[in-house]
């Protein structure tokens, strides 16, 4: 795995051991990123829930996004995100903690963000759609977008305007918009 593009482009990233996190594959991060297309990016605040190794929010800032909070529940995954954030050599915010928890922070510390990723654990995907959808929407800055991955035999469903769909194997990319 390694970072498609922008400054970092190129840099070997590691994912966390076990089969327990599912790393978006080079093919899938490329093709987010030209569907957010690089006006996106320019000095946005990027939250990665679910981050596993950090690959999603490390290549929104090597293309230009200025800070990003990786969260994560699993001890594995932190230790892969602080890895790779070393290798690439910059600095973020790295939480090992549920998703759900941080939102409710986030929330509370009146915390926005222009771009958030979501990509649970397939398994759970579908059964987190209510819960994500009510905390989401008040850290979702004014004209937010939300890319979503999940299988797309189960789905995360938000209850949030739906902007683009993308099939790429069984993998389904939705990318979301504040109502």
């Amino acid at each position: 795995m390694r970072v498609v593009a922008g400054r970092f482009g190129g840099r070997v990233l590691v994912a966390p051991r076990g089969r327990c996190t599912r790393p978006t594959s080079d093919r899938v991060r490329e093709a987010v990123f030209s569907i957010l297309g690089p006006g996106a990016l320019e000095g946005a605040r990027v939250l990665d829930l679910f981050a596993g190794s950090g690959a999603l929010a490390i290549e929104a800032l090597s293309r230009g996004a200025s800070q990003a909070a990786l969260v994560d529940s699993s001890g594995a995954a932190v230790a892969a995100i602080l890895r790779n954030l070393s290798t690439v050599g910059v600095e973020a915010e790295v939480r090992r903690q549920d998703a759900l928890a941080y939102l409710r922070t986030a929330r509370r510390d009146a915390r926005q963000y222009d771009l958030v990723f979501l990509d649970p654990p397939y398994r759970h995907a579908s059964a987190l759609g209510r819960e994500l959808s009510a905390a989401l929407g008040p850290v979702l800055a004014p004209g937010a977008r939300v890319v979503v991955e999940s299988d797309r035999r189960a789905p995360l469903e938000l209850d949030l305007s739906l902007l683009d769909e993308r099939r790429y194997g069984d993998t389904l990319i939705r990318i979301h918009g504040p109502r």
